[in-house]
């Protein structure tokens, strides 16, 4: 599919997408400060490129908010989807640096790939939003949730129901930073190695799933609920980092006939909180991305308006309570596993189970109570 065809795609995407979820009335109505903001250049054209659209809150969630900020505060927009191809990603950066983008806002398909597209952009002088997933270069800007704490909210919710037992870890995309060190660090950091150093969990398999594929996922499971039942094992929970990862397991699980166990996720997608509130998936992380698209649509028009990197800071009540980064919000330094130090703007996750389901709704996120009630348990307050 061609550039401009894959744009309309992504549009027309967003345009489906866009009829489930409510703006929030903070980014529809833009103040006089943000109307009248003067731009370096003249203009403000934010440029960003998605891996992909495969995983629903990035054409449900972020894109629109993170648009909807930016064109109302003065600004453009415009992107492309990748579609999980990173030799797609460069040309598609490099559009966009030919287009006159000002601002570049990149969620990379592969953190190393992406390295010579990000040098490209640093040539031409334009300051880069890592959005969401890491890369590692000190000039970057990093605005993501925090990942570690979301891995450690998964495992803790996890211990609190299934303390010992038989275990199967789902890990994400071994390319990305967060399957392969921030998610499994935020396991460890809520016990889970000194439990399997102590012999209360044992783990019947780990594996990891490229591209976050449910599909693969699923095939995954059932392959590993079939050597367990060989092996006469059961299977008494299953950790995956996400919810495109749970949803395989659980779809697998079900196609098994293998009765309910808890299984933990995170993003907060439509299917996967109608799971938790039906019993399915013990919890999920969520992770307000509403928010995470709007602070990187203030923190690209702040970068329009020739503020550094290392002085991004926004506005007090900018993001909703449940969301509000925890070390502040001005820009901080953080360390990345590579031993850079890049800027960063991280915000909190929560933790939603059945009990407390009622949290998305509450904040206006775009899982309806009908499609996520449809099938609840009884007992779940939030869809009584």
């Amino acid at each position: 599919m061609g550039v401009a065809k894959r744009a309309l795609a992504g549009a027309s995407a967003l345009a489906v997408a866009g009829s489930m979820i409510a703006i929030p009335a903070a980014v529809m109505a833009q103040d006089e400060e943000m109307t009248a903001r003067e731009f370096v250049n003249g203009k403000c054209l934010v440029g960003v490129s998605w891996n992909n659209f495969q995983q629903p809150r990035w054409g449900a969630t972020d894109k629109p908010q993170m648009q909807t900020y930016i064109e109302e505060g003065g600004g453009e927009f415009a992107d492309f989807d990748a579609n999980l191809d990173t030799l797609q990603q460069d040309t598609d950066i490099e559009t966009l640096i030919n287009q006159g983008a000002d601002v570049l806002v990149l969620l990379a398909q592969d953190t190393n790939a992406i390295v010579p597209s990000l040098e490209k952009a640093k040539d031409a002088g334009i300051p880069v939003i890592a959005y969401d997933r890491l890369i590692e270069d000190p000039d970057v800007l990093y605005i993501t949730f925090d990942n570690i704490g979301v891995g450690e909210a998964e495992a803790s919710a996890m211990f609190d129901k299934v303390p010992t037992g038989t275990y199967v870890l789902i890990k994400g995309d071994p390319g990305d930073p967060n399957a392969s060190t921030f998610l499994p660090q935020g396991w460890n950091n809520a016990g889970l190695q000194d439990k399997i150093d102590s012999g209360e969990i044992e783990i019947f398999d780990d594996q990891s799933i490229p591209a976050w594929s449910t599909e693969t996922a699923r095939d995954t499971m059932e392959a590993i609920i079939d050597a367990a039942n060989a092996e006469g094992v059961q299977i008494d929970a299953v950790l995956a980092e996400n919810d495109s990862t749970a949803l395989g397991v659980v779809n697998a699980l079900q196609a098994q006939g293998y009765e309910q166990i808890p299984v933990s996720g995170q993003d907060g997608d439509p299917a996967n909180l109608a799971n938790v509130a039906a019993g399915w998936q013990y919890v999920d992380v969520w992770k307000d991305s509403n928010e995470l698209g709007k602070v990187a649509g203030e923190a690209a028009l702040q970068l329009c308006e020739g503020v550094a990197i290392s002085d991004i800071t926004l506005p007090d009540g900018f993001v909703a309570e449940h969301a509000v980064p925890p070390l502040g919000n001005a820009a901080q330094i953080f360390t990345t596993p590579g031993g850079n130090d890049v800027y960063s703007i991280i915000l909190a996750p929560t933790p939603v189970t059945a009990e407390n389901l009622s949290l998305p709704f509450d904040a206006g996120w775009w899982a309806t109570k009908e499609e996520v009630c449809a099938n609840a348990m009884e007992g779940v307050a939030a869809c009584e």
